[in-house]
């Protein structure tokens, strides 16, 4: 992506989806590091400093068109409530990986579907994606209701590598 080309801010019903900014640090690092929220990730546990070096990390892709990770917020607050990123762009640019997370006071109210059908459309309408992809848990059945809500199939041939406890869905265009 170019430094030309602003922000991708996504507006829904609810929500903001906006750039993660250095001020968003305490709440970063805190949906990275909060047991309950990280359950099924394997990461090293967290610092401030480690949100700090994330959040550059996340414009320094944005920059290299490697990634685009927005901050969830609703639009009675700027807070932090979650996030959501394309990530693991394919080279010829044709795939890319969904990620997200959200706080715990905030799930179960369809707030996470809501930011992902907009990322979705997003994703393939704007980018012009072919394929999204999604690693979860096999354990973490509310992600796995939520991909297969918004019709993500399980991939039969892909298997994630690094994480065998992750089942790898997909949806196509």
């Amino acid at each position: 992506m170019n430094k030309a080309i602003p922000f991708p801010i996504i507006i829904t019903e609810r929500l903001n989806l906006r750039k993660v900014v250095p001020s968003d640090v305490d709440r970063v690092y805190y949906l990275r590091s909060d047991k309950e929220i990280n359950k099924y990730i394997k990461r090293a546990p967290q610092t401030r400093e480690m949100a700090i070096a994330h959040i550059q990390l996340l414009d320094d892709n944005l920059k290299t068109d490697k990634a685009i990770a927005w901050g969830i917020t609703t639009k009675e607050s700027d807070v932090l409530i979650g996030s959501i990123c394309l990530w693991n762009f394919s080279e010829d640019k044709k795939t890319a990986e969904v990620g997200y997370d959200l706080d715990p006071e905030f799930q179960g109210k369809g707030i996470m579907s809501e930011a992902l059908k907009a990322v979705l459309n997003f994703g393939f309408n704007q980018r012009g994606f072919k394929t999204i992809e999604a690693y979860t848990d096999y354990r973490n059945l509310p992600s796995k209701k939520l991909l297969k809500h918004h019709g993500f199939i399980p991939s039969e041939d892909k298997k994630d590598t690094d994480n065998q406890d992750n089942e790898v869905f997909y949806i196509n265009r």
